[in-house]
Order: structure tokens, then sequence, then C-alpha cells
């Protein structure tokens, strides 16, 4: 396990298992971290439905038939005017599924609640989901 949240950077960082506590650590890790930056509702809602939604996917289909979990990677950063949010896996990729046990609502709704989603593949597997919130101007950035 893995946690470092950097405060010259404003950047926290966690490695975790993709099992699925871990969707529940990383949310509140995300939560307390947004919530020091200053960020308040209702983007810090945002951002926590969208950690839970990313992280569940990869919990739920990265390592399908493995024998142990992989990892699942986060990492936020603040800026000044900006939220970016990276959840990453090294399983299997996005591969259609039959036996999907989700509905197929987890990034559609990703896309519309974050400013930006990027979605990158590696060759040798894995899926890295790269998502950016605007801080409005006169955000109660407490």
């Amino acid at each position: 396990m893995q946690r470092q949240p950097d405060a010259e950077t404003a950047t926290l960082r966690r490695v975790l298992p993709a099992v699925p506590s871990s969707v529940t650590a990383m949310r509140a890790d995300v939560a307390g971290f947004v919530s020091t930056a200053g960020i308040a509702e209702p983007l810090l809602t945002d951002v926590k439905l969208v950690v839970s939604e990313a992280v569940t996917n990869a919990v739920m289909h990265a390592y399908v038939g493995a024998a142990t979990p992989g990892e699942v990677r986060l990492e936020v950063s603040v800026r000044d005017d900006r939220l970016d949010v990276t959840v990453a896996d090294d399983g299997c990729g996005m591969v259609p599924r039959l036996d999907s046990p989700g509905l197929g609502v987890g990034l559609p709704f990703i896309a519309h609640a974050a400013d930006t989603l990027d979605i990158e593949h590696s060759v040798g597997g894995g899926t890295e989901l790269r998502m950016s919130f605007l801080i409005p101007v006169g955000a109660d950035r407490r």
C-alpha cells in the first residue's frame, strides 16, 4: 500500500489491490485530499462519485480470471484552476463481456460528470482513465 499526499505539488498517489474495499478507501482518501485542498460542494461530490465509478470498473473488470487481483492506481492533483484525476490498472483492458455484472453506465456517468475524460489502453493490457474538473472561478476554496 502506498499513500503519498504531497503538499508542495498538491498531489495524492495511492496504490491498492483491485478488491472491493479499495473503492471505499480510495473514495475516502480523495474526499479528504480534495476537501483539504479547499474544494467544496458540488465539485467534491462529483469527484468522489467519479473515483468510485472508475475504481469499481477496475475492481470488477480489470483482472477477470486472474488468480489474484492486481493493482489499481489513483493519482489526484490540484492546480490553480483544475483538478486532475487518474485511475489506472494493468488488467486485461476494456473488452466486451457477456457476463458483465454492471449496467454499463459507469463510463457515460464519468464522461458526463468530468470536464474531460481520456481513456488509454496499454499494449500489454491495462486501462488508464484521465479525468479533469475545472475549478470554477470564485469557488469556495475554504
